[in-house]
């Protein structure tokens, strides 16, 4: 019986190139003894720290696939290094040219080994450097060495051919400077001009060519090496690259890049002598995994065509890196091309088995053989729930549930339960029966019986459970992230709510959302241990040396020269952190949470400050998306409290910076912002036009989004009120609050019933208006919102007042009740409607007298009419100026009579006339 096939073996991921060579005689001039005569290297402590730290981050950057070239790694030396620039720049070219010959390269690394540490190493000087062998710099050192060990004759005389056409290119752009030094020699300039003249290739023997020939036309394998053959790049032969080594080092010191990958610049040029020089494995993983998050940060503002190019480019260098057909799936994903997205997620899987990317305890039954075909069912579902297919999304997450178990891959269970709670808490569903299936028996011994929200709280729980005990940080602090938006949402009622024992306390506990929110904190603060060494050390690095051109500032490492630009190294030190990316945007998911949770119970300067600080803490690592949301939380503030015009001004400002697309939060807020206006200016006409667009939005056929079809209805119900055709606001409105019980949105249904009472009021039926009123209140009370609270106390004393001045107590009552809070937390309508409404409350008491008292009621009449008029409500400003007219007459103060009355009519002309072909609202649709 044959033997079964054996795998090809691992190819090399390391290859020794000019650049690396360049680099290895920088370690070389690092570790030099200081000399007290000339040539001596370095001046002072500060030089010598400022080249390691360049060197450091040299080998361990990745902001392109490609590594440098002679002549951009000569400018970094000058930007680095100040007046030892151009003794380094001759050194490293001199140095460069000398190595003509195999036993030259063989003379060089000789000579490397005696720069590193060892058992068996001697130090010649007592101020030489000696590099640690574990340390970044001497594992790259000592790989470098190795690499030229296991070189062939063929492969060394490749790489002296290749150090050739490295150096030449640069040499035509040298500086005077460094020619001038380079004159000052004789011994430099007889080896610069064999330099300049020598053919490496028909200095070699021919029979090396003719073997190079020979493998190259046979087509044979070639590994992923540093550098690339020239049959290689034959690959990219189709594709148009335009070399800009200036953008990638440009001065960018007020500059703030969209895009992590270079714009116009995917790839630099091809050597011209045939040669791609690619960097080590390690370094293209590291920036395939910077891109993947540029891509959920930025989402579709995130270049795709662009973006598009460099990973074909890169998959046809390398085909091994099955990551790139993930970066194409994110990159289709978050452009909302569907087939795309769906199609390179199956290659990924297809080519990887899902073996790479993803954090998981070791699986009990200690097999991998496989695959990871549940991971790539979780990451299906998640697609399925990005284009608004919960259905599908839950049915494809069940799947990987019984995979799961069958499987025993306990962290990806974990993983789907989380993802299972996350789309019934976003997406929601009637009933889960039939979606499900029976997969989560076995785990939670859940009953079909219980609602979606009591399985969502049991499905929660168990994945919390098991994050906690596989020690997955990242899920256990989302976990506590979700259960505290379920604490917000939902009340805590037992699961078997019958019997003498069960508790009748159906309310939310606050307490329980701060603990859980506190909890996701304490757990990513201690998060260091779990960080990724590639990922940390190279974004720094990268960063560092794209700073370059900065202006160095940094007590550390002083600068020597105050005229001219140095690195960064502040910025260098100052940002390391070994919490990533990911990490940080989860503990600034956070911070929205408590923003929402301080908006629902009702207090607006907390809400307020939570904003801020997400957004001057977590800019930098926050999503479009996170971002986005609270931009509009702190335009909807100045809206409510400053004003539409500052509000606007504000709007402008984040359009300019986020990208207004189909469904973005910024083109939803300022939507709202445009239809509260025309409703406040009585402009109809504008706000069933923005009503419209709402509806466009929600509609299903671009997906499945509860909280935009509530938000569509409660605008189009408000339109039809403001029309005063009631009974189709009534439709509208029970229509929607059918919807919100049938998918438990109690926090909505009191929004709902609200609106009812509202519509009730205004039609003239306050009697039927009264119960939804106080059905509002008892929601209100039950989940903590103390404003909308507040909110429903004013509308039900507005029904007692409309009923009747024998009512007029208790309704004063009542507003004065909801007073503290409606001052130090409303907004300016609110306040208005409070004050107007306590005005009529005194104007209806048979026992208040006007000429006694009449300054309680003109006070509030004034501040209403003041806020009324920034908010260009004509409606409510022209009832208060109505009433102050109406005290005025009774005062007999005739001319301010005149005046209320005036603005009265101003008011109502407005209301009544609100087409206006300057109005700049027009416009912003």
């Amino acid at each position: 019986m044959a033997s079964p096939p054996q795998p090809p073996p691992m190819t090399n991921a390391f290859a020794l190139t000019p650049h690396k060579v360049s680099v290895c005689l920088l370690l070389q001039t690092y570790a030099l003894p200081a000399q007290t005569t000339p040539p001596f290297p370095f001046s002072s402590v500060s030089q010598h720290n400022r080249l390691g730290l360049y060197l450091l981050a040299l080998t361990k950057s990745y902001d392109d696939i490609l590594e440098p070239k002679l002549e951009e790694l000569l400018n970094q030396l000058k930007e680095i290094s100040g007046s030892l620039g151009h003794w380094l720049i001759d050194h490293l070219t001199s140095r460069l040219s000398s190595l003509s010959a195999p036993d030259d390269l063989f003379s060089f690394f000789t000579e490397m080994r005696g720069i590193l540490g060892g058992l068996d190493s001697v130090v010649m000087e007592d101020n030489q450097v000696i590099l640690d062998p574990n340390s970044n710099l001497g594992l790259f050192l000592r790989r470098c060495i190795l690499t030229f060990n296991l070189l062939s004759f063929e492969g060394l005389c490749h790489l002296l051919t290749n150090i050739g056409s490295y150096c030449k290119e640069a040499m035509s752009s040298c500086m005077p400077y460094e020619t001038r030094l380079l004159d000052e020699s004789s011994n430099d300039l007889e080896t610069l001009s064999e330099y300049e003249n020598m053919d490496l290739e028909n200095f070699m023997f021919g029979k090396v060519n003719e073997e190079i020939e020979a493998r190259k036309q046979a087509s044979e394998r070639v590994p992923f090496h540093l550098h690339g053959p020239k049959a290689l790049s034959g690959l990219v032969e189709d594709i148009e690259v335009v070399a800009d080594p200036s953008s990638k080092h440009g001065d960018k010191c007020g500059e703030t890049s969209a895009y992590v990958h270079p714009p116009g610049n995917e790839l630099r040029d091809v050597d011209p002598y045939g040669e791609i020089f690619l960097r080590t494995n390690w370094q293209v993983q590291g920036y395939l995994m910077e891109q993947a998050d540029a891509i959920e940060k930025h989402d579709s503002s995130f270049s795709l065509n662009s973006f598009e190019l460099v990973l074909r480019q890169i998959k046809k260098l390398a085909p091994e890196l099955h990551r790139v057909h993930f970066l194409r799936y994110l990159n289709s994903l978050y452009h909302d091309d569907y087939f795309a997205a769906l199609d390179n997620l199956h290659r990924y899987f297809d080519y990887s088995a899902g073996a790479e990317g993803f954090d998981s305890a070791p699986s009990s039954s200690g097999s991998n053989s496989s695959g990871r075909y549940e991971i790539g069912l979780i990451y299906l579902g998640m697609m399925h729930l990005h284009f608004g297919h919960p259905k599908q999304a839950l049915q494809v997450l069940t799947e990987a549930v019984r995979f799961s178990q069958q499987q025993s891959n306990e962290s990806c269970l974990a993983y789907t339960l989380a993802a299972i709670c996350n789309v019934l808490s976003e997406f929601g569903c009637s009933s889960s029966a039939g979606v499900l299936g029976t997969s989560f028996s076995p785990i939670t011994s859940m009953d079909t019986s219980l609602s979606v929200g009591q399985q969502l709280f049991v499905l929660l729980r168990e994945s919390l459970k098991r994050a906690e005990s596989l020690k997955l940080k990242r899920l256990v602090a989302s976990n506590h992230l979700a259960l505290a938006k379920f604490d917000l949402l939902h009340v805590q009622r037992p699961l078997l709510s019958f019997g003498p024992k069960a508790s009748m306390k159906l309310r939310t506990f606050p307490i329980n959302v701060c603990k859980e929110l506190r909890l996701c904190s304490h757990l990513i603060s201690e998060f260091g241990s779990e960080s990724s060494t590639m990922t940390t050390d190279g974004v720094f690095s990268t960063t560092w040396l794209n700073n370059l051109p900065k202006s160095m500032d940094s007590p550390l490492l002083p600068q020597e020269n105050a005229h001219r630009n140095n690195c960064d190294a502040h910025r260098f030190f100052t940002q390391l952190s070994s919490v990533p990316k990911s990490v940080l945007q989860l503990l600034g998911s956070s911070y929205i949470m408590r923003s929402t949770a301080w908006e629902m119970y009702g207090s607006a300067p907390l809400a307020r400050i939570n904003s801020l600080v997400y957004a001057t803490c977590f800019a930098d690592a926050s999503s479009s998306s996170d971002a986005a949301s609270v931009h509009a939380k702190l335009i909807q503030h100045l809206a409510v409290f400053r004003g539409y015009k500052e509000a606007f001004a504000a709007l402008k400002v984040a359009e300019e910076k986020f990208l207004t697309v189909s469904k973005s939060v910024i083109l939803l807020v300022k939507l709202q912002l445009l239809h509260e206006c025309a409703l406040h200016r009585g402009n109809l006409k504008l706000a069933q036009q923005v009503c419209d667009e709402l509806g466009v939005l929600a509609s299903s056929v671009s997906g499945v989004d509860k909280d935009l079809k509530t938000e569509a209805s409660l605008r189009h119900a408000r339109t039809l009120l403001a029309a005063n055709q009631f009974s189709q606001a009534a439709a509208v409105a029970h229509s929607l609050f059918c919807m919100c019980y049938k998918f438990n949105m109690q926090v909505q249904n009191a929004t709902v019933l609200l609106l009812l009472a509202e519509i009730h009021k205004k039609s003239g039926n306050a009697v039927l208006g009264l119960p939804y009123a106080l059905a509002s209140l008892s929601f209100c009370q039950s989940f903590n919102l103390d404003l909308l609270k507040a909110s429903a106390t004013l509308t039900l004393a507005e029904l007692w007042l409309s009923l009747g001045s024998n009512h007029a107590k208790r309704a004063l009552t009542l507003i004065h009740g909801a007073l503290p809070m409606i001052l130090g937390h409303g907004g300016l309508e609110l306040q208005a409607r409070a004050q107007i409404t306590e005005a009529k409350c005194y104007l209806s008491d048979p026992s208040y007298s006007v000429f006694e008292d009449s300054e309680v009621v003109l006070d509030l009449l004034r501040q209403a009419s003041d806020e009324l008029q920034v908010l260009e409500y004509h409606e409510l400003a022209a009832e208060a100026f109505y009433l102050m007219a109406h005290v005025f007459d009774k005062l007999g103060q005739l001319e301010r009579r005149e005046e209320a009355a005036a603005s009265f009519k101003e008011h109502m002309m407005a209301l009544e006339n609100p087409q206006d072909e300057d109005d700049p609202l027009l416009n912003m649709l």
